[in-house]
């Protein structure tokens, strides 16, 4: 009786919208504002509060994998609505308990990339698009679709950039190679990838010798941290997510330490415009072992540490929100393939993990932000005005 309780006053702080939950017993009651609700947390079973209170995200995230939980109706929605509210289940800090550390070594960091990035190829291409390429897309139009969206945010990376042909360019964590692939065969460039993914490292390894590109292309399965090579560029996307609160500033050290003088650096990541914990026990566990994710006065304080400085700051938030939203359509196309590879739990887990995503980008909980930093006075490479970033995008397309 006292778990119910405390799930009604829970719930009565986490909606605005009509949300109709079904408890163990067969009480229903509605939650949110009135009118009829399209969205039911249906209970299966009781699922203890002291646990809730303890670690919500993870304790109701494993309930809805082992089907304690069901849901009818869009979870993003759920989820994005609970994020609006402060006192809410996915806002309210005294419901955040337990963070996990992690150490982030070079051995610990090798393991967490590859617990993530070493699912298997065959997983990722079943819902990504054929770039592979698994990180927020730029949506020119809105017509874009997802692969020419991905192929805009290479471009545009490039050119904010101001790449030149010869120069060289190192990708930081380079995923399944997309950037170091047009770096090279449409700028001209030199382009060397670093990974500490075994599969990513295969499949990108394997494409350059199948394209003949070895003298421009080269990849390496080693932790960034160990690289001592000077470049007129540095890329890194989706990587700082993984670095860990404690090594966010050496991050930043070795993305100077990876440049020659004025070169250029487009850093582009995960972060939030509000202060907040960084670290989501359920994401961590299941989705991004070892993942911490910086507000944005953290990267800048790393970023002047580190002796560099800014040239340009670019918020993405729709257009990740718009990318995960197209995987997850993607994704329940193929649902019975996955459930058939890894089991009916896997499927629900990612599930929930790419709605629940959306909800925090289109909640405004997290961002997505492009820095451009210079090793030296900012714009010591670039033009005067910004105007090139657009003009060249606009060449590029055409």
């Amino acid at each position: 009786m006292l778990d119910k309780k405390i799930y009604d006053e829970i719930f009565s702080h986490s909606f605005t919208i009509p949300i109709k939950v079904v408890y163990w017993d067969g009480k229903e009651k509605t939650y949110g504002s009135e009118g009829k609700s399209d969205i039911t947390i249906k209970f299966n079973t009781k699922v203890p509060i002291s646990e809730v209170v303890k670690h919500a995200t993870l304790t109701l995230g494993e309930a809805y994998m082992d089907k304690d939980i069901e849901i009818e109706g869009s979870i993003q929605k759920l989820i994005m609505n609970a994020y609006t509210q402060s006192e809410s289940f996915m806002s309210n800090v005294k419901l955040k308990k337990f963070i996990p550390k992690f150490s982030h070594s070079e051995e610990s960091n090798k393991k967490e990339i590859q617990e993530h990035y070493d699912i298997g190829n065959d997983f990722y291409k079943l819902w990504l698009d054929d770039t592979m390429t698994y990180s927020c897309a730029y949506f020119r139009t809105p017509e874009d679709t997802l692969e020419q969206a991905q192929m805009n945010k290479v471009h545009h990376i490039l050119n904010k950039l101001n790449t030149k042909p010869g120069e060289t360019i190192i990708d930081v964590g380079c995923g399944w190679g997309t950037m170091m692939f047009t770096a090279a065969k449409e700028y001209g460039m030199k382009a060397k990838g670093v990974t500490l993914s075994q599969e990513q490292y295969d499949y990108v390894n394997n494409k350059i010798q199948e394209e003949n590109l070895s003298d421009q292309m080269e990849v390496i399965l080693e932790d960034y941290r160990e690289i001592d090579e000077k470049f007129d560029h540095v890329v890194s996307v989706g990587m700082f997510e993984h670095v860990g609160e404690t090594h966010l500033e050496n991050y930043f050290k070795q993305i100077k330490n990876l440049l020659k003088p004025n070169g250029t650096a487009l850093i582009h990541g995960i972060t939030g415009q509000h202060e907040g914990l960084g670290v989501d026990p359920w994401l961590v566990k299941y989705i991004f072992p070892g993942g911490y994710i910086p507000d944005i006065k953290e990267n800048v304080g790393h970023i002047m540490d580190a002796k560099l400085q800014i040239d340009d700051i670019e918020p993405l938030r729709r257009h990740y929100q718009k990318t995960v939203e197209i995987w997850h359509r993607n994704f329940l196309k193929v649902e019975d393939k996955v459930e058939d590879m890894y089991g009916e739990r896997f499927v629900r887990m990612w599930d929930i993990y790419l709605q629940a995503c959306a909800a925090s980008f289109e909640s405004g909980n997290i961002d997505v932000i492009q820095f451009l930093l210079t090793n030296g006075p900012s714009g010591s490479s670039l033009p005067m005005t910004r105007e090139y970033m657009t003009d060249l995008d606009k060449k590029t397309a055409e």
